[in-house]
């Protein structure tokens, strides 16, 4: 927590980015319909600024000691890192998985418009 705040202060007084101020996170869901309502949901929550909806992800996984195969749709949502924790409890809550595949990966670099972009997509009104 303390590092996300001291990101942050330091993106705002230096007007540069700083690496781990965003991140992606990847939830995988059973089918496409889901995948778009809960990526509608998170972005009217202003949870995050872009979703992307890959189709059809092959899984491979454990599940009660046996090796499952499904496929499933993958999102890529792009958000902050300071609003992960929360969007990573919504997903659980909407989500039909038992325990949703829910994890993140900060964004080291990017274009300077598209994360000024990002930003702004999650500005709440």
């Amino acid at each position: 927590m303390l590092r996300t705040l001291s990101l942050q202060l330091r993106s705002a007084v230096t007007g540069s980015y700083v690496s781990g101020t965003y991140s992606i996170v990847f939830v995988n869901c059973p089918n496409e319909q889901i995948a778009r309502d809960i990526a509608r949901a998170i972005l009217d929550k202003k949870l995050a600024a872009s979703v992307n909806i890959l189709p059809k992800a092959s899984s491979l996984y454990f599940w009660n000691g046996e090796i499952e195969e499904a496929t499933e749709i993958l999102l890529l949502i792009k958000t902050k890192t300071s609003k992960v924790h929360v969007l990573s409890s919504y997903i659980r809550l909407v989500h039909p998985f038992e325990i949703p595949e829910v994890f993140s990966v900060p964004m080291d670099q990017g274009d300077v418009h598209y994360l000024k972009w990002l930003e702004e997509g999650m500005k709440e009104d």
